[in-house]
């Protein structure tokens, strides 16, 4: 058993993939939560934090605090991101609860996008999906660089962002070059953080492991 628990931890220890993953959230009609949200997180690690409450961007970890103070427009940006994502996000609210004759009930509009990296093989993998009232709503293909609709009621919006051309090239853009330099940047910082939760994780799994199986040593 000890050698089957090495060889998965071994197996495990060896990836050397890192994410950068954005997930934004924005409601109609729950008045006891924020009309928008998003967050940051770096291999599933909230690293910074919005909301149309605070109105401003906030990191979560020390390093990433560490990291703005070295570059304050970093902060600025996200900032801004917020508040020019709460105004989008509100008004393709709007456009859906007309196009869809929703005419109550509450409404919730989701993003996530980001991006991959592995720092050995140099692979990048971008994505840009959203989910409407907890349904696939509409995802980007970077491989052929057109939106994809999974519900008959997004083929507007699909068609409508297919026919952005400049659009598309500015996603294809910041998927595959800007997402992974910020990425790497946030990796450069936390690294030692990142490295210190993968291995908490694979302990656990090991621990899970060991207690789970039948066999003995």
């Amino acid at each position: 058993m000890k050698l089957l628990a090495l060889l998965l931890f071994c197996n495990t220890a060896s990836s050397v993939k890192y994410s950068l993953k954005y997930f934004l959230t924005a409601t109609s009609g729950l008045p006891d939560f924020p009309e928008f949200v998003a967050s940051a997180l770096v291999n599933g690690v909230q690293v910074g934090y919005c909301d149309s409450n605070i109105r401003t961007a906030e990191p979560t970890q020390d390093w990433m605090k560490k990291l703005v103070k070295d570059d304050p427009q970093h902060l600025d940006w996200y900032s801004e991101k917020c508040f020019g994502n709460q105004q989008v996000f509100r008004a393709n609210i709007d456009s859906l609860k007309q196009r869809l004759n929703q005419t109550r009930g509450p409404c919730i509009l989701q993003r996530m996008n980001g991006c991959e990296w592995d720092d050995e093989t140099e692979e990048i993998k971008g994505f840009n999906q959203y989910g409407y009232n907890g349904e696939d709503f509409i995802a980007l293909d970077l491989q052929t660089l057109t939106w994809i609709a999974p519900k008959p009621q997004a083929v507007i919006t699909k068609l409508k962002r297919n026919a952005e051309k400049a659009r598309l090239e500015h996603n294809k853009n910041y998927y595959i070059n800007r997402c992974p330099d910020w990425l790497k940047k946030y990796v450069k910082y936390g690294r030692s953080f990142l490295q210190r939760s993968d291995q908490e994780n694979y302990i656990n799994i090991l621990s899970s492991v060991q207690s789970f199986s039948p066999l003995k040593d």
